[in-house]
């Protein structure tokens, strides 16, 4: 974590679930050039080992919606997450004497899947330090795709100060998640296949942010062909860093973040992905758990597939957006990006699912610590 940034609290600031954080920053000081970004994207080979994802309707939403919502499938990887694409669009460009030496990298799950698959593909071995909370899931996938997995820490940054250690102490090329612009224009190529696909003007795109890879390069792509079409990140309450740093005009780091959505659980957004998001990105919305265990649902029964918490995280700031604004007409785009769910979490899911589409709410109350109190709460209860 940047040490000379500010540290905030991500409950810090309240914002309504729903509400465009605006990104006051938008258009100012222009210094990005998008022509080199999607002249890279369209250039891009990570096709070599990612599919075109599927793009569809979803059907039930969009009616009690009364909104045309589209998802872009990217939860449907061959590493079930796009971050596939920038690892390999990355480590493809890699001099073999450096592939020969191996790369490093940090991840809550999903890039370690990415790069360990490029690793096989590219014939090179990799080092993968993941947070001790990363569901078991996750992990045994990078083991089984060939990885070396070291645990490190309670969050990402320890597992990235790790890898940033190892990397120089012996020579290994580290791999980053989201902040490089190879990164970045692996993932746009997400944004130039929804361009591709659909076939009704825009009115929104949706998409998760961590660390700011993914919406970096969907905005880098979509807005120099479609200006008009709005790019909105999502992010979980409990790890909010984009929205924040919109909020305050810079980067700034968050004192803690919430795992329950661990794909998104970043403190730093990175430096050049938020160079690119403040010149691009309109504004980011915020849910909770509940509203993202809701889109779970609505994504299992709109595709049978279940989707991890940060794959849904895009579908729930659709939804709270809509319904925020009043929004009634037009096509929105949510990109579904990863379903390496832990089935352990399933039950959590479902519970909080009901209370994010407003079936059932959650009652906390502090009881004294005396006799007779719970019994006055029952009175109290039943009066």
């Amino acid at each position: 974590m940047a040490s000379d940034l500010p540290v905030v609290a991500p409950d810090s600031v309240h914002f309504d679930s729903g509400y465009l954080v605006p990104n006051r920053d938008k258009g100012k000081d222009v210094t990005l050039d998008p022509v080199e970004y999607l002249t890279n994207i369209l250039l891009s080979n990570v096709y070599d080992v990612a599919v075109e994802s599927p793009f569809q309707k979803a059907a039930l939403l969009s009616e009690r919606l009364e909104v045309n919502v589209w998802i872009k499938r990217d939860d449907l990887q061959p590493v079930f997450s796009f971050k596939l694409r920038g690892a390999y669009n990355m480590m493809s460009k890699l001099p073999r004497e450096q592939r020969d030496r191996g790369v490093i990298t940090a991840s809550a799950g999903n890039h370690a899947q990415g790069v360990a698959l490029s690793a096989r593909e590219l014939r090179c071995t990799a080092i993968i330090a993941m947070p001790t909370t990363t569901p078991e899931i996750k992990v045994d996938a990078v083991r089984r795709l060939g990885g070396t997995v070291v645990l490190e820490g309670e969050t990402f940054d320890d597992a990235q100060a790790y890898a940033l250690r190892r990397a120089e102490e012996e020579g290994l090329l580290y791999i980053p998640p989201f902040d490089h612009q190879d990164i970045i224009i692996g993932q746009g190529t997400v944004g130039m296949e929804i361009v591709r696909q659909r076939q009704e003007p825009i009115e929104a795109i949706f998409v998760p942010i961590g660390g700011g890879g993914l919406i970096s390069g969907i905005a880098a792509y979509v807005t120099s062909i479609l200006p008009g079409v709005k790019i909105i990140g999502v992010e979980p309450f409990e790890a909010n860093g984009m929205a924040l740093s919109f909020h305050y005009g810079q980067r700034v780091a968050l004192e803690w973040v919430g795992n329950f959505a661990d794909g998104v659980a970043v403190r730093v957004v990175g430096q050049e992905t938020y160079n690119v998001c403040r010149q691009l990105v309109d504004g980011v919305v915020l849910v909770d758990s509940s509203q993202i265990s809701a889109a779970i649902r609505d994504i299992f029964e709109e595709t049978r597939n279940i989707v991890e918490p940060s794959g849904a995280v895009a579908l729930a700031g659709a939804k709270a957006y809509c319904n925020y604004y009043g929004i009634k007409r037009g096509n929105v785009i949510a990109v579904t990006s990863g379903a390496n769910v832990d089935f352990d979490r399933l039950k959590l899911v479902v519970d909080l699912a009901d209370i994010g589409n407003d079936r059932e709410a959650l009652m906390a109350s502090y009881l004294p610590e005396e006799p007779g109190s719970f019994k006055r709460f029952v009175e109290l209860f039943r009066s």
